[in-house]
Formats: C-alpha cells, structure tokens, sequence
C-alpha cells in the first residue's frame, strides 16, 4: 500500500509520464496519426489528473514543505516553483479546452489552443520534476 509520504515521488513519476506521452503524442500528430495522438494525449490528460489528486492529498496531509536549500539553489528553485506554479494553475483548463474542440471534431479551433497548451503543459510537467528533485533529493 502507499503510504502519503510515498506520494511525492509517486507525482514526479506522472508528472515524468505526463511529459513522454505529451511529447510522443505531439510525434504522432506531426506525422499524421490522428488515433494514436488522440490516445496518447487522453493518456496524458489522465496521468496529470492523477498526478493532481495525488498532490492533492499528499498537501491536504502534509500542509506546505519548506525548501531546505541555501544560496544560489535557492533564486533558482523559486524562480521555477514560482512560474511553474501560475502556470500550473492555467494548465486544467486549457487541457480541457483543447481536448473538448478535438472531440467536437474543431481542428481548426483545436490547433490554434493546442500550440499555446502543449508547451505550457510540458513546461509545468517537467518543472514539476524539477521541484521534486530539489525538494526532495537534493
């Protein structure tokens, strides 16, 4: 069983997972492959959101962790905790917004939001990556 303080490892993994299937789907798109972009990218849909109740609950019973880092590691990781944080915070809608024009068949709405969403989603992904490795391994 998994434990709460199991969990911020858990999120770095989705988060990882999130950023392989948003990367190997945008692949899929580029070379025409329609279906197997669609599936990757309902995958990477469902691993953030798994990711995000998991951060969820570790939060809600853990409350805030304090970095522990001093200098120059410090500017760095609230320079990325920071913009990944307000940008995070737009990602759940755009994903939506960008998935429900696909479904509704809007590729020319669809492409439009999903050239803005595909590189924030990325950047949140990985920098969620990158605050669990400072956070916790560092």
């Amino acid at each position: 069983m998994i434990n709460v303080t199991d969990l911020p490892l858990v999120n770095a993994v989705l988060n990882g997972t999130s950023t392989v299937l948003l990367l190997i789907g945008y692949v899929f798109i580029r070379r025409r492959k329609q279906k197997v972009h669609k599936i990757l990218m309902i995958a990477a849909l469902t691993t953030s959101t798994l990711f995000l109740i998991s951060y969820l609950i570790y939060h809600y019973n853990v409350g805030s962790v304090s970095f522990s880092g001093q200098g120059s590691i410090r500017t760095v990781y609230f320079t990325i905790l920071i913009s990944h944080t307000f940008l995070a915070a737009a990602v759940p809608p755009m994903a939506i917004v960008t998935l429900v024009r696909a479904l509704r068949r809007r590729f020319d709405k669809h492409k439009i939001i999903a050239r803005v969403t595909l590189p924030i989603w990325l950047y949140v992904s990985i920098t969620g990556v990158a605050i669990y490795v400072m956070l916790y391994q560092l």
